[in-house]
């Protein structure tokens, strides 16, 4: 009995086929890095120019008797508002586009991307809230 392929599989089969152009590692890599700070411009522009979300920081506080289990209680995101339908629009295709050459660079590295999410999933479920990341 054959597995079903699964999205993340057409996915990496996809890019294999279609990553022609930027094909050396060294293409893929700073691709995948240059997509990066593309989602992170994306984000900044959609507080900066847009004005749907805003980012208000500030220092963390904790107080002292917290245990680590109950520090996500007292933790913020320092993300306010939500994302308008051409912001969003903006980052999925930005954050599609880093995709595209984190598999890249799997694929030239022979790294299956969905065993890599199972047992990143795997090592999450297992620790918890102790992964630390």
């Amino acid at each position: 009995m054959t597995k079903p392929v699964t999205t993340c599989q057409c996915f990496q089969e996809n890019v294999q086929e279609n990553l022609v152009r930027h094909f050396s590692i060294l293409d893929i890599a700073s691709k995948f890095q240059e997509t990066n700070a593309r989602v992170n411009r994306a984000l900044f522009r959609a507080v900066t120019d847009c004005g749907c979300i805003s980012i208000d920081a500030s220092k963390q506080i904790l107080p002292d008797d917290c245990s680590f289990e109950d520090v996500r209680n007292y933790l913020k995101s320092h993300l306010q508002g939500q994302l308008c339908e051409n912001c969003k629009e903006v980052l999925e295709a930005e954050v599609g586009q880093n995709l595209f050459y984190l598999t890249g660079l799997c694929n030239s590295l022979g790294l299956n991307l969905e065993e890599i999410i199972h047992k990143e999933a795997q090592r999450v479920n297992t620790l918890g809230m102790f992964h630390l990341r």
